[in-house]
């Protein structure tokens, strides 16, 4: 299982990048998962670069077959003018033109840090519509960190939450993509899907997190 990281942290060390690894450390701690992560400033060139000339880099091109292949993916990015940062969205828009689907079934766990707490609806206002109109599954609970919550012990218990959320999407969802060579285009009922994501109805992926007895 692999559970991959976007980090759009721009500073090191970046409590963009800490929030990443501490909700990727919980995550895997339920599912066994290896995690990557992908530190956007590093692919800041290259993103500009695919803007112009259209085609990614060998990195950038890398960054998001790993993306694409994740069996669940962490996203985290600071917060600007009360929302995402620039190349946060860069990264995503040229993912999304390079693979549509990349993120089609995808479970996401959605997160930012901030210097106060009022930017915390951030989560709701601007990651959650971007997600869901990429066609990923965001789950419910998403974790925002301001310069006061680094050591407070409610943040702790959000970030247990989320990837115990994500967790259990990672656990009910079936690979996303087709095996490599796999061509028949069916699926374990026989049926046909042409080449479609393999998705669990809605309802299936909201009851994996519902506690049990």
């Amino acid at each position: 299982m692999r559970l991959v990281v976007v980090s759009a942290g721009l500073s090191v060390p970046s409590s963009t990048r800490l929030l990443g690894d501490r909700l990727a450390a919980a995550t895997a701690g339920r599912t066994s998962a290896e995690v990557r992560v992908i530190e956007l400033r590093d692919l800041a060139v290259a993103i500009a670069h695919n803007f112009t000339s259209g085609f990614p880099g060998r990195e950038l091109a890398d960054a998001f077959d790993a993306v694409a292949a994740a069996d669940g993916l962490i996203v985290v990015t600071p917060v600007f003018s009360a929302s995402y940062s620039g190349l946060f969205k860069s990264f995503f828009d040229t993912l999304s033109v390079s693979d549509e689907g990349a993120l089609a079934g995808k479970p996401v766990l959605i997160a930012a840090t901030g210097g106060t707490a009022r930017h915390s609806l951030v989560l709701d206002h601007a990651l959650r519509p971007l997600f869901a109109h990429l066609k990923a599954v965001v789950v419910p609970t998403g974790v925002y960190a301001a310069s006061e919550d680094w050591g407070a012990e409610g943040l702790d218990g959000r970030v247990a939450r989320a990837a115990g959320e994500l967790a259990a999407l990672m656990g009910a969802l079936p690979a996303a993509r087709p095996a490599d060579g796999d061509a028949s285009g069916g699926d374990a009922s026989g049926g046909d899907t042409s080449g479609e994501p393999a998705l669990v109805p809605f309802e299936e992926r909201l009851a994996a997190l519902r506690p049990t007895g």
